[in-house]
């Protein structure tokens, strides 16, 4: 319960001339704070037993009312304020607050005194400065200087122009700071410019909004990420078709192009799921009229109904993009359109894009086109959109599905993001980057701080999405693995028809579009345009990852119930291991494996770090022992890939797109070596069934002294058809293989 001011200060009466937040009290001498001229009150409230907010407010101010990047429970359970500072300590969950005078400053201790941040505030400007900790500072959002934050300049501008777009990607800036030494910072208020050069953090604030900030300190790096999905909310799971891979087009040639593209991965076959259209305008030639507009290309749409039937008859999903300018973006799906804030879809007669619009007014223009059937939309652009106008715009696009299919997860790829984006089941993709060894090189790192800030569902376009004499079959092939160890494995770029999976074998590029492009942007080699060796390998890994889509869907379903990522930096869990939480150019696919993408040109061996502990190497599935360097020798078709002793992971069959079904059993491989768990995730992948309870778990448990492994029901889930599931089991490095049916019964098998 949040205390009005008065019931503050009659507590502090009560108490002796000190105040209580929930058992602690504080007493003492004390003094004004003053911070940029200004008497602020400081309000503390305990969030979790790991987590305070901390708001310092003009004297006599409302409390901050919530906005939507933060979640109800963010407003803690009770709070306190102190309009002067004092050497004594509040205690809130397992954190104590400290607020001394000259400057004023707020001291946030663990209850053993050992200091977690340190708030200093200004007396004369409104900066804050902060701790940087001792270990690598990650988080931040997506884009900006990589990998620890530490020695950076960021200014906190959003979009493509925030910084180094040809090799970083879009900025999407996410005041949450992790440090590794075990702490979490979310600066919710103010926005503002980050200084990290120095040997303390400083922001320099954009706005006037006052200070509001979240911090949480634990040992187990698990408990800090959850932290923030606690104030911004957990993700949301989309269905399991967008795990797939989703093949984008440029400009269309008619509708010959959309039939042949289709045909082909089905003929092949190859692996995939949703194909991407383009609007008109971008290219000459899109699925649009232009950009803003709803009304179908006939050139290359005839009838659109007639071709969306055909396209899903094939089992394809079929995803539109979409584009809007402006600056302010207001309002949800269950408003009320009025007439003064409709505006045109597009552009107004004058040809400006209006700086306002209405959610309410603005989402029913998708209705005729959705009524068709489409399967998702690709919001572009928005850059210039504030930060709340951006979460407005994301939840519109899941929110806004759900009025026309109420029992059908929605699907859309954003450009740009906010805080608190996760909640409405967002995607996110690194922009209009360069095809260029250090774009791949670069955004590797990128993943893993993305995952951190709590954006969970990421990835690029595969290949880059301009085009320079860089782009091979080379860089295609070590950019596809990469990719296919992403959430969101989609290809996309100018020389659209390079990013088909037989497109390097053709002896063409598709339209070239890279006019206008300067700073290294040109067609590839001619002499590349006949690499056979490229299909075959991404053929590989598109069935690999089709294969490992039961692993690939129990941990989005993780993600989603504890604010885990699925790209996980090495030190979520290898906290106490130095090396491998300052390793940038690695990161866990779940828990359990270990990717090392391979980003040099002609590199025949990967240097990469094995954290602490005991691993197989995936392709030979040979025991390595952790806890140093090691080369891995590779050739073009190898990305080395190490699973953690104790791992169970399933597999299933290939399948050509991720609904399929298959009469074939699932395979489960034990990494043996070390104790090890995995629950398995299913549901019906496109409905919120699982909500009332319509998902399996099976909670597997490796004991590996014993060499059993144990097979349950996991609490809360039941069987979904077939009632009997066939299992192969087997140990890494053995061929035997052991067959098992559960039907929710406990079993176990000794291998």
């Amino acid at each position: 319960m949040t205390l009005t001011r008065r019931e503050a200060v009659r507590r502090l009466a009560a108490a002796s001339a000190g105040f209580a937040l929930g058992d602690a009290i504080i007493r003492g001498q004390s003094r004004e704070i003053t911070v940029a001229g200004k008497r602020v009150e400081i309000v503390v409230s305990s969030i979790s037993d790991a987590t305070v907010r901390i708001t310092a407010l003009p004297v006599d101010a409302a409390l901050i009312e919530a906005d939507e990047s933060l979640v109800a429970a963010a407003a803690g359970k009770s709070s306190a304020r102190r309009a002067s500072a004092t050497s004594q300590s509040l205690r809130a969950g397992r954190l104590s607050i400290r607020i001394t005078s000259t400057p004023p400053t707020i001291h946030i201790d663990t209850a053993a005194g050992k200091p977690v941040q340190r708030l200093t505030l200004d007396h004369t400007a409104p900066d804050i400065s902060f701790l940087l900790g001792k270990g690598p500072l990650l988080g931040l959002g997506e884009g900006g200087a990589q990998f620890d934050r530490k020695g950076s300049l960021d200014g906190g501008r959003n979009g493509q122009g925030g910084y180094r777009l040809r090799t970083h990607g879009g900025r999407v800036p996410i005041q949450w700071l992790v440090g590794t030494d075990g702490w979490g910072m979310y600066i919710h208020q103010p926005l503002g410019a980050f200084d990290l050069t120095g040997t303390a953090g400083r922001l320099t604030p954009s706005n006037d909004a006052p200070l509001d900030v979240f911090i949480c300190a634990s040992s187990d790096p698990k408990v800090i990420v959850a932290e923030y999905a606690r104030i911004t909310g957990r993700a949301e799971l989309p269905a399991r078709w967008t795990f797939g891979y989703m093949q984008s087009h440029r400009t269309l040639a008619g509708v010959d192009e959309v039939t042949w593209v289709a045909r082909t991965f089905r003929e092949k076959p190859r692996p995939f799921d949703a194909l991407i259209y383009l609007g008109t305008e971008f290219t000459p030639s899109g699925w649009n009229t232009r950009n803003g507009e709803f009304t179908w290309k006939k050139e290359n749409f005839p009838n659109p109904q007639v071709m969306i039937d055909d396209l899903h008859a094939q089992h394809f999903r079929v995803v539109l993009h979409v584009v809007i300018e402006g600056r302010r973006m207001s309002g949800t799906v269950h408003d009320a359109c009025t007439p003064e804030k409709s505006v045109p879809s597009g552009r107004t007669a004058d040809d400006k894009w209006p700086d306002d619009r209405a959610v309410p007014c603005y989402w029913p223009y998708h209705k005729p086109v959705y009524d068709l059937g489409i399967d998702g939309w690709w919001p572009d652009q928005g850059d210039g959109l504030d930060e709340r106008s951006r979460l407005a715009r994301i939840r519109m696009y899941w929110e806004g599905p759900q009025l026309w299919r109420p029992n059908e997860r929605p699907f859309a790829l954003h450009r740009n993001g906010a805080p608190g984006m996760q909640r409405y089941g967002a995607f996110l993709w690194s922009g209009d980057v360069y095809s260029t060894w250090e774009t791949l090189k670069t955004h590797v790192p990128v993943a893993i701080n993305t995952g951190l800030s709590g954006i969970p569902f990421w990835g690029t376009d595969i290949g880059g999405f301009v085009p320079t004499p860089e782009y091979t079959g080379e860089l295609h092939v070590r950019w596809f693995q990469f990719g296919a160890f992403c959430p969101l494995f989609r290809a996309h770029g100018r020389t659209w028809h390079l990013r088909l999976p037989w497109g390097w074998n053709t002896g063409e590029v598709g339209p070239s579009e890279t006019r206008g492009y300067t700073g290294g942007a040109g067609e590839p080699a001619a002499s590349e345009l006949h690499n056979a060796a490229v299909e075959p390998i991404v053929k590989q890994y598109l069935e690999l990852r089709y294969r490992m889509l039961p692993y690939v869907y129990s941990i989005a379903r993780e993600c989603c119930e504890t604010g885990l990522p699925m790209i996980r930096a090495l030190w979520l869990h290898h906290p106490d291991d130095p090396q491998a939480s300052a390793r940038a150019d690695q990161y866990l696919w779940g828990r359990d494996v270990l990717v090392s993408p391979v980003v040099e040109k002609g590199a025949t061996s990967r240097r990469l770090y094995l954290p602490r502990g005991q691993w197989f190497d995936f392709w030979t599935e040979e025991h390595v022992g952790g806890g140093r360097e090691i080369d891995r020798p590779v050739d073009l078709a190898t990305m080395p890939l190490h699973v953690r002793a104790g791992a169970v992971l399933p597999f299933g069959p290939v399948r050509q797109y991720a609904d399929e079904v298959i009469d074939q059993p699932l395979s489960v491989i034990v990494y043996p070596g070390a104790d090890g768990t995995f629950t398995l995730y299913e549901d019906d992948g496109k409905s919120f069934n699982y909500r009332r309870g319509e998902w399996l778990g099976i909670d597997m448990r490796w004991r590996d002294a014993e060499r059993r492994l144990t097979l349950r029901l996991a609490p809360g889930s039941r069987m979904l058809p077939p009632l009997q599931r066939p299992i192969d089991v087997r140990l890494a490095g053995e061929k035997t293989l052991r067959r098992v049916v559960f039907t929710g019964r406990t079993l176990t098998v000794t291998l």
